[in-house]
């Protein structure tokens, strides 16, 4: 079995697979304060939960945006599962050329994406993530990771409005009735996931015209994608576990590499 590990800003996503097929997924809090013996420990808990031991784990693959938690979270890995991890960086066989000035400014989450994104549904394509934050990836016919766009999360707009405001209280992000508001709640709501929904809508038809590509596929992931993906037609797929299934593409690059 091979184990892959997506850690972000908010949660650490873990999936197991069998081969090709995913056996289990599961979310922990990314949290800078965890020892490796935590991190250990949590991991071999929550396989147990689906009837998996530790032993079973063959590899792992990693890929992660917060350094400050490597250390502890690849210790751990090492001492309960006695494997050293694959960490996707600067220089891991991905399949995907990055064509921007600098290209270790790209977050390995991105790369990972881009991957899935166009070795499962293909090139040109634009892969969104609505995470932490959103991104807007441009990958061409020929696999080159071409532009990329980040904005504020959904969560992270919420979390202003109602931190930064006196008076607007913390409600749940979904979508209301009608953009018509009536009460301060569906107000919010209303401007958050619309404005959510608008930003998606015109930033990938922008790219669609600046980059003169108009036979662009759209694929979106990332815990509130389901949400504005079913809200849109310039969606054309939502798959929450684009991540997780492009670890498993690289895994194989790398170990056939």
């Amino acid at each position: 079995m091979l184990l892959v590990i997506d850690v972000g800003n908010t949660n650490i996503t873990l999936g197991i697979f069998r081969g090709d097929e995913l056996q289990g997924s599961f979310r922990m809090t990314t949290k800078l304060s965890r020892t490796s013996d935590e991190f250990g420990i949590f991991i071999c808990n929550l396989f147990k939960t689906r009837g998996i031991e530790p032993s079973d784990i063959e590899d792992v693959i990693i890929a992660s945006v917060v350094p400050k938690i490597m250390y502890s979270l690849t210790s751990g890995i090492i001492k309960y599962l006695g494997k050293n991890p694959i960490i996707v960086g600067a220089g891991t066989k991905t399949g995907i050329k990055i064509n921007i000035a600098n290209p270790k400014e790209i977050g390995a989450d991105r790369v990972v994406d881009a991957v899935a994104g166009y070795e499962l549904y293909g090139g040109p394509v634009i892969v969104i993530d609505f995470g932490t934050a959103t991104t807007y990836d441009l990958i061409t016919e020929d696999g080159t990771f071409a532009a990329g766009i980040t904005s504020p999360g959904l969560q992270i707009c919420a979390n202003a409005l109602w931190n930064e405001t006196a008076r607007l209280p913390e409600i749940e992000i979904r979508r209301p009735e009608s953009i018509l508001a009536k009460d301060t709640v569906s107000s919010m709501q209303a401007g958050l996931v619309y404005g959510c929904i608008g930003q998606t809508e015109y930033i990938v038809e922008r790219i669609r015209k600046e980059s003169g590509i108009r036979n662009l596929k759209v694929v979106a992931t990332g815990g509130l994608g389901k949400l504005i993906s079913e809200s849109t037609d310039s969606i054309d797929i939502y798959d929450p576990l684009l991540t997780l299934k492009g670890l498993r593409l690289i895994y194989h690059k790398c170990r056939k590499g």
